[in-house]
């Protein structure tokens, strides 16, 4: 098994990074290695909602189609998933107030099939990137974000 942990600081409000981040029509946007989203449920994003998507790393394409297990909106997703070869992956979003700006907490855990082989293996062939490219995602995220509201928050208290 693999982790993966990122987390930064948004200046934005709780509800605008959740409504963002779990809209299927922005996920191309800042995610750094998603393809395209192959398929997704019709809205709304609810428990057992379904999303397939073309993923790369190290510029090899790979199919995961993820069900969201469980959301506390707008603090926290649970996303299960089903990738190639019977390799799975779990992605946790959390989300909280720090200082008065979002906290983005990501968790990834995935597992490739064959055991410890194919785990050693995925580590000599992925290498650190998973999280390389987590960290970037992220970035971009509270790029977008911000740019989209410079005074932060919206549900700041004014004065």
């Amino acid at each position: 098994m693999s982790v993966v942990i990122a987390s930064i600081d948004i200046r934005s409000s709780i509800q605008d990074v959740w409504d963002y981040v779990m809209d299927p029509l922005h996920i191309r946007e800042w995610v750094t290695i998603l393809e395209r989203v192959d398929y997704a449920d019709p809205p709304p994003v609810r428990p057992r909602y379904r999303m397939d998507q073309t993923l790369r790393l190290r510029g090899v394409p790979f199919k995961v189609r993820w069900t969201l297990k469980y959301m506390q909106a707008p603090t926290y997703a649970r996303w299960e998933g089903t990738g190639p070869a019977g390799s799975t992956a779990v992605i946790e979003d959390r989300l909280s107030t720090r200082d008065g700006n979002t906290r983005f907490d990501y968790h990834n855990e995935f597992r490739t099939p064959l055991g410890p082989l194919g785990a050693a293996a995925s580590k000599v062939i992925v290498g650190g990137i998973p999280e390389k490219e987590a960290n970037a995602s992220l970035r971009r995220l509270k790029e977008i974000l911000e740019k989209r509201h410079p005074d932060g928050p919206s549900d700041r208290p004014i004065g």
